[in-house]
This record gives structure tokens, sequence and C-alpha cells, in this order.
């Protein structure tokens, strides 16, 4: 499994305990940033990390931001992305079981570092369940291709 990381200025500090858990967990990742403590532009890093999981070079993304909502909506702009804003852990199981979620995005401002590391514990060990799921998934995957 491979998985890339970002964060703008507003999501630092809980990239960098999100990424304690996925060494722990012996998962490889790659932070893409971002490392500055002015402001910065949530899209310059939420997009590409988004792209780069629709190229098939990452199998997920985990995206930070102060609240979470701008990292969501950034990487929803990318084809082949369904990226949930997840605060909670039975949002985080749902969006893998139901919607085979290949990113998430979470809020350093509204969820502490034990519940983040549980939410991306729990994203990346559930398996999507298909079946009654899968009709839903299909219609926006060919939604995309119009």
């Amino acid at each position: 499994m491979r998985v890339i990381i970002a964060s703008d200025h507003g999501g630092i500090n809980l990239r960098n305990e999100i990424i304690s858990l996925l060494e722990e967990m012996n998962i490889n990742y790659e932070n893409i940033g971002c490392d500055c403590e002015g402001s910065v532009d949530y899209p310059d890093y939420g997009i590409p990390a988004a792209e780069r999981v629709a190229d098939g070079e990452f199998d997920y993304g985990i995206l930070v931001c102060g609240t979470g909502i701008g990292m969501t909506i950034s990487a929803n702009k990318v084809k082949g992305v369904r990226c949930a804003l997840v605060h909670d852990v039975f949002s985080a199981k749902a969006t893998r079981q139901h919607n085979d979620a290949n990113v998430i995005a979470l809020g350093e401002r509204v969820v502490g570092p034990g519940l983040a590391r549980e939410i991306v514990s729990h994203f990346l060990t559930e398996e999507y369940e298909g079946g009654r799921h899968a009709n839903r998934v299909e219609k926006i995957k060919a939604y995309e291709e119009q």
C-alpha cells in the first residue's frame, strides 16, 4: 500500500501525527508538504496529491487543513478521486465500505490527534464491499466520463 499525504499550514501538526501512525503501521507514504509557518493555499497541495492518487501512483490520499473542507472540495475536482471529509470513525469505515473512497480529508481544528489516528487506521484497513454499493460508485464514474 502506498499513501500520499499533504496539508496546508492549518494542518501541519495533525499531518505529522498521521505520519507517525503510518510509520507505526509500516505503510509506505510520501509527504508533499507544506512545511511552512506562513499561510498557503490548500489547492496547491490537495490537487497534486489527488492527481497522484487518480493516476494510480498511490492507493490512497490523506489531506489535512484547518477544517478539511477546502481540501475535500479541491480533491473532488480531480477525475477519479472520491474524497470524503471524515471527522468520526463510523464515517471513515463507511466511506471505504460503501463509497470506495480513495482520499480522505481531516480538519486539524476539528479532530484531535487520537481520533485522527483511529480514523486513518480504519480508513486504510476497511475494504470496499461492492455489492449494492457498486452501482452507485459506477454512476459517479460514468458521470465523470461525460
